[in-house]
């Protein structure tokens, strides 16, 4: 067995790495918390510092000066449950200026939630147990644990619905006495359980995830329909792929309707259940209508809106500019970006099913071009061909700042300079972050 290090953790480093010095070795240990005193395992040795692995949290840190939610100890979705929320912005605002210090050495602008608790708008729940041979569970991945499930009592990032909702269907299927699907024998019918709502309807859309084993599907419908008279759609996943991932094998709509609908923004957007919607919409109105700002008089120009999705930030700019293209490689995407450009009412869109780095092979300038990337950023042989269609502004959305951070240098290399850098706090209580990048030549 590895021998067991102690130590508290000194500073945090972007996004949930903390920070322990022991003789002369840095470790650096995942979801840990400045002033906290962990014991951890070493890992492996890395340019500058070792990697830890957290054992057990000894101590609290002095930050960690409220309760929090009652499962936050085992549950792996926030970490920073116990800080008041003005201390968890300063510490992610401390981290985020680190990252970006090198490029930038301005005052970086954080934009707290407007809304802490109840502000997220889907949860994905996965059926398995808490300890071996106990009761079925419904929740989320336990801390540190790949096989134990957390009984997410009273989550306070969701609205009283989404609990509601969850144990209702927990204790249905602890009745039933189904079993969940066991990842190594590769057997059961339980696997995941997705909550989705419309905060502008206050309405909800449930998904069953399961293997092809048969139940008593009608039966589970009529007790859904049961739970909360919000509940408006009802679908039911079949998946038989050994991953833990949700992949679709089969889906079938049991009940109501097709998709629910949100308003953000002045506009209407359908959400089907798999499209990619920001999950916290009060938030995700501020990000819009800054990039919106950053832009500028967009009267007579054009944009490029990539890695578009279903066409959100391409529509709410299409208020204001002459026309945008949208380009996104996921077909279904591509479907519903064209179905809510059409519900409202807007006829100087235009969305293109490629992949970017194809797409930039024939693309000629634009004044305006929005970039929204997945976490793992540009692709590499993307940017330079991105870079080269040399609009006069390029606004870069990023859900994950790390990668946004290695692609901006890129784009100084090329000659633009970081003109605004602002963060949004898109998930409160854990380490994630929003980053919006204004960079042009001038």
């Amino acid at each position: 067995m590895k021998k067991i290090l102690e130590a508290k953790v000194e500073y945090n480093v972007f996004p949930n790495k903390g920070i322990c010095k022991i003789d002369d070795n840095l470790y650096s240990i995942k979801n840990t918390i400045q002033g906290q005193t962990i014991s951890f395992q070493r890992k492996r040795k890395k340019k500058g510092f070792i990697e830890g692995k957290l054992v057990e949290k000894l101590e609290n840190s002095p930050l960690e000066t409220i309760e929090g939610c009652p499962v936050n100890e085992r549950c792996g979705g926030c970490i920073y449950q116990k800080l008041e929320y003005d201390v968890e912005c300063d510490l992610k605002k401390k981290t985020l200026t680190e990252l970006y210090k090198d490029i930038y050495d301005e005052d970086i602008t954080f934009h707290p939630s407007p809304i802490l608790q109840g502000y997220r708008n889907k949860m994905e729940y996965t059926f398995g147990d808490s300890v071996k041979g106990g009761p079925l569970v419904l929740g989320l991945h336990t801390k540190n644990k790949f096989y134990e499930i957390t009984d997410t009592v009273d989550c306070n990032i969701i609205d009283e619905g989404f609990n509601k909702i969850r144990q209702a269907v927990q204790e249905y299927f602890r009745d039933k006495n189904y079993e969940f699907f066991k990842k190594i024998k590769h057997t059961g019918l339980l696997r995941h359980f997705i909550i989705r709502k419309s905060f502008s309807e206050d309405e909800y859309m449930i998904n069953l995830v399961t293997t092809s084993d048969k139940f008593d599907v009608n039966d589970f419908v009529e007790f859904a329909k049961q739970i909360d008279n919000r509940i408006v759609s009802i679908y039911h996943t079949i998946n038989d792929n050994i991953s833990d991932a949700v992949i679709v094998d089969k889906l079938e709509l049991l009940y109501g309707k097709e998709y629910l609908t949100e308003k953000i923004n002045g506009l209407e957007f359908r959400i089907s259940p798999f499209s990619f919607f920001q999950p916290n919409p009060a938030q995700a109105e501020q990000i819009y209508t800054r990039a919106l700002e950053l832009a500028g008089d967009l009267s007579g120009k054009n944009v490029y809106d990539l890695y578009c999705g279903t066409g959100t930030i391409a529509q709410i700019f299409a208020k204001k500019a002459e026309s945008v293209i949208g380009v996104e490689i996921v077909a279904e995407a591509v479907e519903k970006a064209q179905e809510n450009a059409k519900l409202n009412g807007l006829t100087n869109t235009k969305f293109i099913c490629d992949d970017c780095l194809n797409f930039m092979e024939k693309v000629e300038k634009k004044d305006v071009v929005v970039l929204d990337p997945p976490r793992d950023g540009i692709h590499p042989k993307a940017i330079d061909r991105l870079i080269d269609i040399n609009p006069d502004k390029f606004i870069y959305i990023s859900c994950n700042p790390i990668t946004q951070r290695m692609d901006l240098d890129k784009f100084i290399e090329k000659g633009y300079k970081i003109k605004s850098l602002e963060f949004f706090d898109q998930f409160p209580r854990t380490y994630h972050c929003e980053a919006v990048v204004l960079l042009s030549r001038k």
